[in-house]
C-alpha cells in the first residue's frame, strides 16, 4: 500500500521573511570523533515586533547550553521538539541581542553524510540544502545571511573553514568570511591533508592562493584540476566579468560525499572522483566532466554565493544558471556541437523521462515534502535549457546586458525568479509574463510541424504550420501556450543551404509562417541546435532524414537526423519488422566524412539506447518489450558492422592517438571515434582486437573500453582480474570495475552478477560511490534491470531498503530507477509494483523515500 503523504509539506505560498535580521555569526569548534562540541553566538536583530525565535535543530543536536546577552533563560520559555529550539518572544530584547549556544554532536555515527561527518578519518561537512541544523541551533534558510567568524580546535594537521584565514596556531585555527552568506555554504574540513597549490592574479590585481587539498598519495592525481580551475577563472573574467573575491580558494576532495561536489564560499567539497584524475585511473570522460565541475562549483561564487536564491523553490535560480555557465565553458574549452549534442542526449536521458513520469515537476516547483528530492534534472538541466532560449530570445548582446544588471541589482541578496526575469525586462524591454511559464508548468512541450509548398507564388512559398500542447502531469492539466524559440533552416535539393537559421518564435497554440522566394521546395532543418526542450512530432521519412544527415549545416540538426533514422529503424526491428538499410547506409557514407570532427562522427556511430527505444514506443503507444528491444539494437549494430567493418577497420587503426596520454579536445576525440569503431567490431569478431587493447592501452579510456568489449564477447574474467590486480587498492577505479561487469553483462545475468558483487568484501555499500556505481550499473542495463522475472526489481528493493536506513539522499535518489514502470507489460508491473509497495511498508522509511515511491505508486494506480 502507498504510505500516506508527510503532512509537514513545504509550499511556496507560504513563504513569509524570517522575523529577525542576522547580523553576525561566530563558530568555535572542538573537534572530536564521537563528541564535538559546537559554541554559536549569533547576533540578531527584531525586523518589526518581537516574536518567538525559532532555530532549526535536527534530533542528533544535544543542548549543553543557552545564554541571551549572556544570561540563561527561564526554561519555561524555551521548548525544543525534534526538529527546532523555540525562544518565547517575552525571553528576548527588543533590540540587538546575542543568542549563545553550546551543542554536543557526533560526527562517528553521522551516516547520512548530512551536517558535519567523519570520512575515513577526516572532519568534513555538507550542508546543502538543511545540513546546518544538525551542527547547531541557526536559522537554517537560505534567505538568513550573515559574516561568519569560525575558530577550529583540533588535532588534524590541517583545519579550513570558509573565507580568509584569520590566524592559526598548534592545534587551532580562525577564519573570518566578511561576504554574508546563508548557512548551507558554511564548511569545515580538518583532517591530514597535502595541497597541490598555485595562484591566480585577477584582473584588478588580486592574488588569491589556490590549494586543492588531498589525502596524501593522491596529491599526482590533483594537478588536471588545478588546470581546470585556473581555466575557469580566467573564463569568468573574460566571459561573465567575474572576479574572485578572497585571498584564497581551496579545493578539498572526499571519498564519502552523497553530490558530486559543492560550493561553499572559499571552501568547495568535491567528491573525490570529480577531483582525482591520470591516464592510467581516469577516462577521457572523467577528465571532461572534472573540468565541467570545477567550473560549475567555481561560477557559484557569483551564481549562487554572491547572489543566492531567497528560497529552496527558487533553487534553479542558482542551478539553472550555473549549469548553463558550465556548458558554455566547456563549449568554448572543447568542441561547442559535441557539447551541445551530448548535453541534449544527458537531457532527453533523464529530465525527459522525469518530465513524462510521475515524478514530473516544474522547473520552480510549489511545494516539496524532502528538498534534497528536487536536485533534480528538472532544475539543473531543463533549468539551464529555459536559459539557453532566454538567450536566444534577447539576444548575445541583450543577454549580456541583463546579466550585468543582476549581478550590479542584485549582489548580496537572496533572490527569486521574478527578480529574475526582471533585469531582463528591464535591460531588453522584452514582456516576459508568458515565458515565466517554462518556470510554473511541469512537463514537455510537444511541438508538431506541417508544411505546406506553393508553387503558384511567385518564386516558391513554404508555410511551415506550427502547434504546441504540454501533456499533462500530477497536478497540472491545463498547460496553457508557452513563448517557444524554433530555429529554422532551409536547404535545396542539391544539399545547399538557401535560408540561414531563423528563430521563429511560437507563442499561441498554433501559427503559420512564410518563407517566399525560394524557387524550388526546399528540406526543412528544424529545431536547430535544440533551440528549445520540447518534443519535436514531423510527417517526414528515412529518405528525408537520410539527406538532412548528409547535408544539413547545423551539427545538431544533422546529428538529430541520424538519431531519428536510427530510431525508425530500431522501433521497426523491435516490433518484429524488417528496417535499417537506409541507415545503415548513410551512417556508411558519414563514417568515410574524413573533413567531419572525429568526436561527432563517434557520437553519429553511437546507437541509441534502450530506453529510447522504449520512450518512443511508449510514445507510439507499443508496450516496451525491454528484450526484444536489446535484440533489435543488438541486431542493428551487427549489421552495421557487417556493412563497413573494412572501414570501421580503418577507423580503428587510424585514429590510434601517438605519442604520451593527452586529455585534451582533439586527442579525445580520436579515441571517441576508435573506441566507436571498435565496439562495433566487437559485435562481428572474437574480439582479439579488445584483447590485444586491453594489454597494451597506456590509458585507462581505452582499457575500460577493451574491458566493456571483452565482457560482452563472454570473454572479460581475465581482463576484470588484472584490472583488480592492478588497481585493487583504488577507490575511483574499483566503483569503474563493479559498475561495468553489471551494466555490459548479458541481460539475462545482469541480476545475478550484482547479486553476486554485492556479496563481496569490498562492496562498501555505505559509501555513496560504490552504491551507486553497483545499482546504476544495474539500472543502466535495461532488459536486466527489467528482467522478466522480477528479479533486477527485487535486488535494487532489497538494497534500497538497506540504505534508507543509513542514508535516506542516496536512496531516495537511486530509486528513480522504478520511474518509468507503469508503460511496461503487466507481469513486469505486477512485479515492481510488488517491489514498490515493499519498499512503501518498509518500518521507519525515511521522508525522503516515502515521498519519491508515493509518487511513483500513484502513477501506477
Amino acid at each position: 500500500m502507498a504510505p500516506t503523504q508527510d503532512p509537514i509539506a513545504q509550499h511556496l505560498a507560504d513563504y513569509r521573511p524570517y522575523p529577525f535580521i542576522l547580523h553576525q555569526t561566530r563558530l568555535d569548534f572542538t573537534l572530536k570523533p564521537a563528541a564535538t562540541r559546537v559554541r554559536a553566538a549569533l547576533t540578531l536583530q527584531p525586523r518589526a515586533g518581537v516574536e518567538d525565535l525559532v532555530l532549526d535543530g535536527g534530533g542528533r543536536v544535544t543542548l549543553i547550553a543557552l545564554r541571551i546577552d549572556g544570561a540563561a533563560p527561564d526554561p519555561t520559555q524555551v521548548e525544543r521538539d525534534d526538529e527546532t529550539l523555540t525562544i518565547a518572544a517575552a525571553a528576548l530584547p527588543r533590540g540587538v541581542f546575542v543568542v549563545e549556544t553550546e551543542v554536543e554532536i557526533d560526527p562517528s555515527a553521522n551516516t547520512e553524510f548530512e551536517g558535519l561527518y567523519l570520512s575515513g578519518g577526516m572532519f568534513c561537512t555538507q550542508c546543502e540544502a538543511e545540513g546546518f541544523r544538525h551542527i547547531t541551533f541557526y536559522p537554517d534558510r537560505p534567505d538568513v545571511m550573515a559574516p561568519f567568524d569560525v575558530t577550529i580546535r583540533s588535532e588534524k594537521p590541517v583545519l579550513l573553514s570558509n573565507g580568509n584565514p584569520a590566524g592559526q596556531g598548534p592545534g587551532v585555527a580562525a577564519w573570518h568570511d566578511p561576504w554574508p552568506k546563508p548557512a548551507y555554504l558554511f564548511a569545515l574540513v580538518a583532517g591530514d591533508l597535502v595541497s597541490v597549490s598555485d595562484s591566480f592574479t585577477t584582473r584588478s590585481g588580486r592574488q588569491a592562493e589556490l590549494n586543492i587539498w588531498v589525502r596524501p598519495g593522491d596529491q599526482d592525481r590533483a594537478g588536471y584540476a588545478m588546470e581546470a580551475l585556473i581555466r575557469s577563472m580566467t573564463w569568468d573574467e573574460d566571459v561573465y566579468g567575474r572576479e574572485y573575491d578572497l585571498d584564497v580558494f581551496n579545493i578539498v576532495a572526499v571519498d564519502d560525499f552523497n553530490m558530486g561536489a559543492m560550493e561553499n564560499k572559499g571552501l568547495n567539497i568535491f567528491n573525490s572522483k570529480l577531483v582525482l584524475a591520470s591516464p592510467e585511473t581516469a577516462t577521457d570522460a572523467d577528465y571532461e566532466r572534472i573540468e565541467s565541475v570545477i567550473a560549475h562549483e567555481y561560477f557559484h561564487n557569483w551564481t549562487g554565493n554572491r547572489i543566492t536564491c531567497r528560497d529552496w523553490f527558487q533553487l534553479c535560480l542558482k542551478e539553472g544558471l550555473t549549469v548553463f555557465r558550465d556548458q558554455q565553458f566547456t563549449a568554448d574549452m572543447r568542441s561547442a556541437p559535441v557539447k551541445r549534442i551530448s548535453d541534449v542526449r544527458a537531457l532527453r536521458a533523464r529530465q525527459f523521462r522525469e518530465d513524462q513520469g510521475p515524478l514530473a515537476h516544474p522547473v520552480r516547483p510549489e511545494r516539496y515534502e524532502e528538498i534534497n528530492n528536487f536536485y533534480t534534472a528538472t532544475v539543473y538541466e531543463k533549468g539551464a535549457e529555459v536559459i539557453g532560449m532566454l538567450k536566444r530570445l534577447v539576444g548575445d548582446e541583450g543577454y549580456a546586458r541583463a546579466l550585468e544588471l543582476y549581478f550590479d541589482r542584485h549582489d548580496g541578496d537572496a533572490a527569486t525568479i521574478e527578480d529574475w526575469l526582471k533585469v531582463f525586462e528591464d535591460a531588453t524591454g522584452r514582456d516576459l509574463a508568458q515565458f515565466k511559464r517554462w518556470y510554473t508548468d511541469a512537463g514537455t512541450p510537444h511541438l508538431t510541424m506541417e508544411e505546406d509548398w506553393d508553387d503558384s507564388v511567385r518564386g516558391g512559398r513554404l508555410t511551415l504550420r506550427l502547434t504546441q500542447h504540454t501533456p499533462p502531469t500530477p497536478g497540472q492539466d491545463d498547460k496553457p501556450p508557452r513563448v517557444i524559440p524554433v530555429a529554422v533552416g532551409l536547404i535545396g535539393p542539391n544539399g545547399d543551404e538557401v535560408a540561414a537559421t531563423r528563430i521563429l518564435e511560437l507563442t499561441q497554440a498554433a501559427q503559420s509562417f512564410d518563407f517566399d522566394g525560394l524557387g524550388a521546395r526546399p528540406v526543412v532543418s528544424t529545431l536547430r541546435g535544440f533551440s528549445a526542450p520540447v518534443v519535436l512530432e514531423r510527417p517526414i521519412d528515412d529518405r528525408t532524414r537520410a539527406f538532412l544527415l548528409a547535408h544539413d549545416t547545423d551539427p545538431f540538426a544533422r546529428w538529430e537526423a541520424g538519431r531519428d533514422l536510427a530510431l525508425s529503424a530500431l522501433v521497426a526491428l523491435a516490433q518484429g519488422r524488417q528496417a535499417g538499410d537506409e541507415f545503415i547506409d548513410a551512417i556508411g557514407r558519414l563514417a568515410g566524412d574524413d573533413d567531419a570532427d572525429p568526436a561527432f562522427r563517434a557520437l553519429c556511430l553511437a546507437l541509441p539506447g534502450d530506453e529510447d527505444i522504449a520512450t518512443r514506443l511508449a510514445a507510439l503507444d507499443v508496450t516496451p518489450d525491454p528484450d526484444a528491444i536489446h535484440a533489435a539494437r543488438d541486431g542493428l549494430a551487427r549489421r552495421l558492422a557487417e556493412a563497413h567493418a573494412e572501414r570501421l577497420s580503418e577507423l580503428y587503426e587510424t585514429m590510434a592517438v601517438p605519442g604520451p596520454y593527452s586529455p585534451e579536445a582533439a586527442a579525445a576525440a580520436r579515441r571517441s571515434l576508435r573506441i566507436a569503431a571498435l565496439g562495433l567490431l566487437n559485435r562481428i569478431d572474437r574480439g582479439d582486437r579488445a584483447e590485444v587493447l586491453f594489454g597494451t592501452a597506456g590509458n585507462m579510456t581505452e582499457r575500460m573500453a577493451a574491458l566493456i568489449c571483452l565482457i560482452r564477447r563472454g570473454r572479460g574474467q581475465a581482463a576484470l582480474d588484472a584490472l583488480h590486480d592492478q588497481f585493487g587498492d583504488n577507490r575511483l577505479v574499483m566503483d569503474k570495475w563493479f559498475s561495468v561487469q553489471v551494466m555490459s553483462a548479458p541481460p539475462a545475468e545482469a541480476p545475478a552478477i550484482a547479486g553476486r558483487l554485492a556479496g563481496r568484501r569490498d562492496f562498501d555499500w555505505k559509501n555513496p560511490n560504490r552504491f551507486r556505481a553497483l545499482l546504476g550499473g544495474l539500472a543502466a542495463n535495461h532488459a536486466g534491470f527489467h528482467a522478466a522475472d522480477g528479479s533486477g526489481y527485487d535486488f535494487t528493493a532489497d538494497w534500497l531498503m538497506r540504505m534508507d536506513k543509513v542514508n535516506p539522499q542516496i536512496a531516495a535518489r537511486m530509486s528513480t530507477a522504478f520511474e518509468t514502470w507503469p508503460r511496461y507489460d503487466a507481469a513486469r508491473r505486477e512485479r515492481a509494483r510488488a517491489a514498490l509497495d515493499r519498499i512503501a511498508a518498509m518500518p521507519g522509511i525515511s521522508r525522503n523515500t516515502r515521498e519519491m515511491v508515493s509518487r511513483m505508486i500513484a502513477a501506477g494506480a
